[in-house]
């Protein structure tokens, strides 16, 4: 790998692993509609000028329907709940639930027939990984909140289908034409929404931050370096990052907002991390934007 693809690897590896910290940090002052208006509506700001003068916005209109449905399962849905989530449950907790999309994505593209069916290893992996979601969880039962947790199952699961809408129906299009369309059409809907659960005081200064921090760095220049990224190294060596993301989430939690550890997060970790391995054959084919 290169300088340059070392460096757009580690920077992602970090830059998507620090939204579940800021997100944890906003949502104790603003509801997760506004969160994700603000998000949205800063960092559509940021990339649908660039689409517009690329030329890119307008093949995008013969494909509403799957771009319809990208957006609801990829941006709109999920970060939604990802907010409500961590409402409730720890950044480092919800991060590493988080790492489970990968194995989200090999049992629905074997359920759908999208690819050829598992092999023993792979059944193998799924099964390893499950484990260590209930390790996550269930070791540690009595301090996580059930609908968080199908909150958080949800998420996984809108991250595991967008890919595949995206790669079946948007595939031949601009990438940053998706995405910047995406961010404008959840902005859309989430405005009537916000301006009913507006802040009535102003945000404090680490609640600004975070939500400046999410929509700019996390959103807007995450997916041009993702971008980059990819066009670097290439997609298989690009989703590695989903491995190491969840991982500098707990560190971030336990470090800056004294969040704690569990045996449960330990051993749940390590399996799901195996399992994705096994499942996907070292190649995830999902890669989570927080």
């Amino acid at each position: 790998m290169s300088r340059r693809g070392i460096l757009l690897f580690a920077a992602m590896c970090v830059i998507w692993g620090i939204p579940y910290l800021m997100i944890r940090v906003a949502v104790r002052e603003l509801a997760p509609v506004t969160l994700v208006f603000l998000r949205t509506g800063i960092a559509a700001l940021m990339l649908a000028p660039v689409a517009v003068l690329r030329g890119e916005l307008r093949p995008l209109l013969a494909r509403w329907k799957p771009l319809l449905a990208y957006t609801a399962v990829e941006v709109a849905i999920p970060w939604v709940l990802l907010a409500r989530a961590e409402t409730k449950l720890a950044s480092s907790l919800t991060g590493l639930l988080i790492a489970a999309v990968p194995l989200v994505g090999a049992l629905i593209v074997t359920l759908t027939g999208e690819r050829e069916r598992l092999g023993g290893r792979r059944w193998l992996g799924l099964l390893v990984g499950i484990g260590g979601v209930a390790a996550l969880v269930g070791l540690d039962v009595g301090q996580v909140d059930a609908v968080a947790l199908i909150e958080i199952g949800l998420v996984s699961i809108g991250y595991a289908i967008g890919p595949i809408v995206l790669a079946r129906y948007l595939g031949d299009l601009s990438a940053l034409a998706v995405v910047a369309a995406s961010l404008v059409l959840t902005t859309l809907v989430y405005a009537p929404l916000a301006a009913t659960r507006w802040p009535s005081t102003m945000p404090s200064a680490h609640v600004i931050e975070s939500v400046v921090g999410l929509a700019t760095i996390c959103t807007a220049l995450a997916f041009l370096l993702f971008f980059a990224l990819i066009a670097e190294v290439g997609p298989v060596r690009a989703t590695v990052i989903t491995y190491i993301n969840p991982a500098v989430a707990a560190l971030l939690g336990v470090t800056l907002l004294s969040e704690k550890i569990t045996t449960g997060m330990v051993i749940g970790f390590v399996l799901v991390l195996g399992g994705c391995v096994l499942a996907t054959g070292k190649n995830p084919q999902v890669v989570a934007e927080p």
